[in-house]
């Protein structure tokens, strides 16, 4: 099986945290839980079991409302971020310690871009359907080498380019039915915001789709498993 990541757990932690400050992790901290309120939680059940994919500093699966949840990283530092999450350090296509059908959504953001080959990410994603229950979901968050052009190879730890048609096909291949496709969603990153975030202006910028059509250099996919 190909090996999902270039870099060890160790390599990992040094290089976030380098990147991030403690007021960018606070404002990613403030992003998501707007996200989460304004867009994520109509796609995840409070019943539901929920995997964060490259948890990181589990901005997302702190935030989501969920039953269960699970942040999967290798990074050994994600235990310090996780609140009420079960850390799980291992890498994407070999998450052994989740059982086989548990998981009702699988979540992962900005992640996909860092692995080394298309052929790990059709390892990770046949991982991603090991765990998921069936018709359980995929959501995706990543940046869409179409709209990000050559500001996707400003991170050192960026791999394989990708665009929403050619995630689609990869999805597919994988064995997931993409539901719902957005080319263009959320900015690149909150490193280059302009402004504080806030939550209000997030939730005034989730009910405005023309200006996704502007800014939005993220692409969004949500994939059913079959």
């Amino acid at each position: 099986m190909t090996r999902a990541s270039d870099f060890s757990g160790d390599e990992l932690a040094q290089l976030y945290e380098a990147r991030f400050s403690a007021a960018e992790l606070e404002s990613k901290r403030v992003l998501w839980e707007a996200l989460c309120r304004g867009f994520f939680d109509r796609y995840v059940d409070p019943d539901d079991t929920v995997l964060d994919l490259a948890a990181g500093s589990c901005e997302f699966v702190n935030a989501c409302r969920a039953r269960e949840k699970i942040a999967v990283d290798l990074n050994p530092q994600t235990k310090a971020f996780a609140t009420d999450a079960r850390v799980v350090t291992a890498p994407s296509d070999d998450m052994g310690e989740v059982a086989s059908g548990s998981v009702h959504v699988v979540f992962t953001s900005n992640f996909f871009e860092h692995l080394p080959t298309k052929q790990a990410l059709l390892d990770t994603l046949a991982e991603c359907r090991r765990v998921l229950r069936p018709h359980g979901r995929l959501l995706t968050l990543m940046p869409n080498l179409r709209y990000v052009k050559q500001r996707y190879w400003d991170y050192f730890d960026h791999h394989l380019p990708l665009t929403h048609l050619s995630l689609v096909e990869g999805l597919r291949m994988a064995g997931f039915e993409p539901r719902e496709v957005v080319p263009r969603f959320l900015p690149y990153t909150v490193k280059s915001m302009p402004v504080k975030v806030r939550p209000r202006l997030v939730h005034a910028y989730l009910r405005m789709p023309f200006a996704w059509r502007l800014l939005g250099r993220q692409m969004f996919v949500e994939a059913v498993r079959v």
